[in-house]
């Protein structure tokens, strides 16, 4: 009560009206911006998931096509064994460069996730 009668007396009560509408709307505004946000996030990463399993399947089946080719000439089981050796190398060396493949994948986030 004491609040108001001084606001009012200084013609102030308008001006914190106004200001809380302010205050509201930003909220909501803010909101509003969180929620797009969110919705374009989690469509690119379904749309990220769907080109992983795409290309990882293409993958698999290119890989037994290349074994049974293989396979064809050297033997069966030789030929799947010169892919999963080849496989086995694309391991080691991601295994070996794992630090540096981190960081520039951190880098990379950062600057995107800057924009």
């Amino acid at each position: 009560m004491w609040k108001e009668s001084i606001l009012k007396l200084l013609k102030l009560d308008g001006l914190v009206a106004n200001l809380t509408g302010y205050v509201e709307t930003r909220v909501e505004l803010l909101k509003l911006e969180i929620r797009e946000e969110i919705a374009k996030a989690i469509a690119r990463m379904t749309v990220l998931v769907l080109v992983m399993a795409t290309i990882s399947l293409f993958i698999l089946f290119f890989s037994v096509s290349v074994a049974l080719l293989i396979g064809e000439y050297l033997g069966f089981f030789e030929g799947f064994l010169i892919v999963s050796g080849f496989y086995l190398l694309v391991a080691i060396l991601v295994l070996l460069m794992r630090k540096s493949l981190s960081d520039t994948m951190e880098k990379e986030l950062l600057k995107k996730l800057k924009k």
